[in-house]
């Protein structure tokens, strides 16, 4: 996959506008969030959001947490369309860890193939407690690109 510098270049402002939003955040944003904040820069409609995350995921550039219904910017450009793609969700201080783990690709991979299925998209959500909130430390913000 492309480095997010030259993955960005071609975007619409709208899109651009999204990206900046979700690589700025200190978490999760949904897409009505995304709305709020991006008001200021002429974004009126949800429909305007949901045509630039439909894209910037097209692309990948962003994920969407379905267990939250939320977004991210992707932090590992390096993985493929093939990857499976992970995530560990703090469900204290919402921190987001992405993560890919080619043993467990070629797993899935494995399994599929001795079942016949199609792989199309797999990501996997696992929620928990990060590390300082399971030491029950005070939650922080973990920006993820700040």
């Amino acid at each position: 996959m492309t480095t997010s510098l030259h993955a960005t270049r071609d975007l619409t402002k709208n899109q651009s506008l999204v990206y900046s939003a979700l690589y700025n955040a200190d978490g999760p944003l949904s897409a009505y969030s995304i709305l709020d904040l991006l008001r200021k820069n002429g974004l009126r409609a949800p429909q305007q959001v949901y045509r630039a995350l439909d894209k910037l995921l097209e692309r990948g550039l962003i994920h969407r947490l379905e267990s939250i219904n939320a977004f991210v910017a992707c932090t590992h450009h390096d993985h493929t369309r093939q990857s499976v793609i992970g995530f560990a969700i703090c469900e204290i201080c919402e921190r987001v860890i992405e993560f890919s783990d080619p043993k467990l690709t070629h797993r899935l991979t494995d399994w599929a193939e001795g079942e016949g299925f199609g792989i199309k998209k797999t990501t996997i959500e696992i929620r928990g407690l990060c590390e300082a909130c399971a030491a029950g430390s005070p939650p922080i913000q973990h920006a993820g690109h700040k």
